[in-house]
């Protein structure tokens, strides 16, 4: 399945490169890249090998396919225009479909809009509105990364807060302690003097 000139499918691809992606027969059975033959083959395949699931572990089985040469048996050719020709070809080529939705990881919004690390790209998120006859709405991905981003902050902040709270509790159990002993010593100095006395 190589590149060609689109030339011989008619006078409106004229200029076209297109590449040959895959096909059926009038069979149904489907071209396989690397075969280098017109008809079909019958091939043992196995796990990792297009156009076949193994259904227990290490099953292998003999399934038909065709070879990646173009033939006149095909039914269906699938084409991807590598290089666009003169001519516009209607509702293919004239059109242009917007992505469904914007990037979602932040390092590709970061890259997309040319931020730096220590911008916040909450308010970059791309944003598609839908229009189904109620109130226009918009929808966005939920940027997991800039979420993780403002966790670590979040952490960051409860670690420095639960340090300080440790360092002020054993300045307090440090006073405490000594307050007790200060109250243990002097008992013990009462004691001593009732002893003297009696």
């Amino acid at each position: 399945m190589s590149t060609e000139a689109a030339d011989a499918l008619g006078e409106e691809w004229k200029g076209y490169m297109v590449q040959t992606s895959g096909g059926n027969d009038t069979q149904g059975f489907p071209m396989k890249q690397g075969i280098l033959t017109h008809g079909c083959v019958r091939l043992l395949l196995s796990k990792g090998h297009s156009y076949y699931r193994q259904r227990k572990t290490g099953e292998r089985k003999c399934k038909f396919d065709r070879g990646c040469i173009v033939d006149a048996n095909l039914s269906v050719l699938n084409l991807v225009i590598v290089k666009k020709g003169e001519k516009d070809t209607p509702g293919l080529t004239s059109i242009s479909v917007p992505r469904h939705l914007g990037p979602k990881r932040a390092s590709r919004i970061h890259k997309l809009f040319s931020l730096s690390k220590e911008d916040d790209g909450h308010s970059y998120v791309v944003r598609k509105t839908l229009k189904e006859g109620k109130k226009p709405r918009t929808r966005a991905p939920r940027a997991q990364h800039l979420r993780i981003a403002s966790k670590k902050q979040y952490t960051m902040k409860n670690k420095q807060e639960a340090a300080k709270y440790d360092k002020l509790l054993a300045k307090r159990m440090k006073e405490a302690k000594g307050k007790c002993w200060r109250s243990f010593t002097n008992m013990k100095l009462l004691n001593l003097c009732t002893i003297y006395e009696t």
